[in-house]
């Protein structure tokens, strides 16, 4: 395996990779952190959008004339126009995001000051986002039952039995951190539940 590791560390890559060990692990000197997107990494589909289609789903419909609910809420057509613009806003300016925090030439060492930085200007980024997706109140009324829906959610193949092996491989001395900007910790467990 040492081999194997000095072998991969030692390609050019000519796209932003990380290279998930740099040494043999030794599970009893060594804990393994293996990170992960969640949104079209793992889900077939951007998990966000998902979340927003169980709100229209349980939403009013336009043309219903129903006694005030408890929670007021957008009809389903409004629900579906305001993420719309939402999911097109965000588009735009992650693009952008993207754009002023990559070198605009190739890197040759490890620079952790600028990986700081650069994180830091994707959090920011991130918060506006989901303060904007807050304000909208397009998931306002969800709870966790409509969100356990989720369970339904399609993962790519492979990608649940990976983390259970993982999880389940208690030499290995590992902690899988699973990372989505859908920010729904219940709508990813039960995705994996399934």
């Amino acid at each position: 395996m040492k081999l194997e590791i000095e072998f991969f560390s030692t390609q050019p890559l000519d796209q932003a990779t990380v290279v998930p060990l740099t040494k043999d692990h030794n599970p009893a000197e060594d804990r393994l952190m293996i990170f992960s997107d969640f949104d079209l990494t793992c889900s077939v589909v951007d998990s966000s959008a998902i979340l927003v289609e169980i709100a229209i789903v349980i939403a009013p419909k336009s043309t219903q004339n129903q006694p005030k609910p408890q929670i007021s809420r957008m009809s389903s057509t409004e629900l579906r126009n305001t993420w719309g613009l939402l999911s097109r806003q965000y588009t735009e300016e992650y693009k952008q995001c993207i754009e002023s925090i990559m070198p605009s030439e190739k890197v040759e060492e490890f620079n952790y000051e600028t990986l700081r930085k650069a994180l830091e200007q994707l959090s920011d980024f991130e918060n506006r986002s989901n303060s904007r997706v807050i304000e909208s109140s397009v998931l306002k009324g969800l709870n966790v039952v409509d969100i356990k829906a989720g369970e339904s959610l399609i993962l790519h193949d492979g990608c649940s039995s990976f983390f259970q092996k993982v999880v389940k491989n208690e030499s290995l001395n590992a902690n899988v951190h699973i990372l989505s900007y859908c920010w729904c910790v219940d709508l990813i467990r039960s995705a994996f539940s399934s």
